[in-house]
């Protein structure tokens, strides 16, 4: 049984998920899982941005998650994944 993901993935990070060693797929699940529910708890991607509030990364160690909070539908987009292991 597959269990749904916690956010919407972009057709970019659908595409380096897909190739992903099955722990990395699992980090991001968790990670997605985590800001799904503490959306604002990563940082900002761009500090400097004041317009950009709603663009977060969640890094852990070698693994980085760029999404957008949807904020009136209380969604995460993910934009990118970035894995450098």
């Amino acid at each position: 049984m597959t269990s749904a993901w916690p956010a919407r993935l972009s057709p970019n990070a659908s595409a380096v998920l897909a190739q992903l060693r099955p722990e990395v797929r699992e980090m991001v699940r968790d990670v997605l899982d985590i800001a799904s529910r503490q959306p604002w708890g990563w940082p900002q991607w761009d500090p400097t941005d004041s317009e950009g509030q709603s663009l977060r990364r969640a890094d852990v160690g070698p693994l980085t998650v760029v999404y957008f909070v949807n904020e009136p539908r209380t969604h995460l987009y993910v934009l990118d994944i970035v894995w450098v292991g």
